[in-house]
């Protein structure tokens, strides 16, 4: 059985219908920021155990991108929402 993600536009879809492009909870640092805080961003991430919010396009679909809360253990999807009506974190690249 295909694992299914249910775009808040399109409906439940197969999963490789989406690319994940990362977390969704990082703050993208002012432009005037130092060369130690884009480092910081660009390079370190947490590798988290358990719910995490993640940014995902709907690359073969309605091409929006949205925020996915899902376990990376179980791989079990919590919740999907459309990334630009969402506060949470940064902005997809």
């Amino acid at each position: 059985m295909a694992s299914l993600i249910s775009c808040p536009h399109c409906g439940a879809r197969p999963k490789e219908e989406f690319s994940i492009r990362g977390d969704a909870s990082l703050i993208r640092p002012a432009p005037d920021a130092g060369a130690d805080a884009w480092f910081d961003y660009v390079y370190l991430r947490d590798n988290p155990k358990g719910r995490h919010s993640e940014f995902w396009h709907h690359s073969s679909g309605c091409r929006r991108w949205l925020i996915v809360e899902r376990d990376t253990v179980t791989h079990a999807v919590h919740s999907v929402r459309d990334a630009a009506l969402s506060k949470l974190g940064g902005e997809p690249a």
